[in-house]
């Protein structure tokens, strides 16, 4: 059955669907030797040949899921000139290629998950699948109620109104407000820009939880695989046919 080539990309472990509609308008795809630009060309698994950057793109796989505690410091990101200490360095006895799910930026710590399943990785960070994502927020100053009300119907940003977020206060101490607040999008930044909106910038922050998996057992700076019940779990909450 033919499909659409940018989801045969991800699924092939190339990169998430996004990423790889970029590779497309790049002009670093090609279809039996020809060119694509477009991103509604479909093309049929085992039959057509595909390269990406002149290479031929592997159409069976080994799938990967990884879950990593991210240290504060390093960047989500494969590569990134301007910074060299990327998430990337953390796995080094991983000689699959996989990258990030996601993403946290380098300030802050937590829950990152990293995959060579494309359709996985684009379903588990757009919207619409709703996939909560839990953060521990120490922010600066005393969060109000009214304050609270607005995180919880929504906050305007420069990129639009946020979805109602899920905000409890844990505890206050030194002019100072320990926040959980679940959210479901992934804009860049976005737990800080909704706090930075309503006069409580963020001190530190940290992910704890994305939809059933946490971080117990995994210490700063490392990782394991996840577990069989985890990716059938995840696989099955997603949409997805089981491995």
């Amino acid at each position: 059955m033919e499909e659409r080539l940018q989801k045969f990309l991800a699924a092939a472990g190339v990169a998430s669907r996004r990423a790889s509609e970029k590779l497309i308008l790049e002009g670093r795809v090609s279809v039996n030797g020809k060119v694509v630009r477009e991103l509604g060309v479909k093309v049929l698994p085992g039959h057509d040949e595909v390269l990406v950057d002149g290479k031929p793109v592997a159409q069976e796989k080994k799938l990967l899921y990884l879950l990593m505690n991210k240290p504060a410091g390093y960047v989500t990101t494969v590569q990134d000139p301007h910074n060299p200490q990327t998430v990337m360095q953390l796995l080094p006895d991983i000689r699959e290629r996989v990258y990030p799910v996601g993403r946290l930026d380098g300030d802050t710590e937590g829950l990152l998950l990293f995959t060579n399943d494309g359709e996985f990785a684009y379903r588990m960070t757009h919207p619409k699948f709703k996939m909560l994502k839990t953060y521990i927020a120490t922010v600066q100053g005393t969060l109000t109620e009214d304050r609270l009300r607005q995180l919880r119907e929504g906050i305007m940003l420069e990129d639009g109104m946020t979805a109602p977020a899920n905000v409890k206060i844990l505890r206050r101490e030194n002019h100072k407000t320990i926040v959980e607040i679940a959210i479901h999008e992934g804009r860049n930044r976005q737990v800080r820009r909704m706090f930075k909106a309503v006069k409580n910038p963020v001190l530190a922050l940290k992910r704890v939880s994305i939809g059933p998996l946490d971080l117990k057992g995994v210490a700063v700076g490392e990782y394991r695989y996840l577990q069989e019940h985890e990716i059938k779990k995840l696989r099955q909450r997603l949409g997805l046919a089981p491995l």
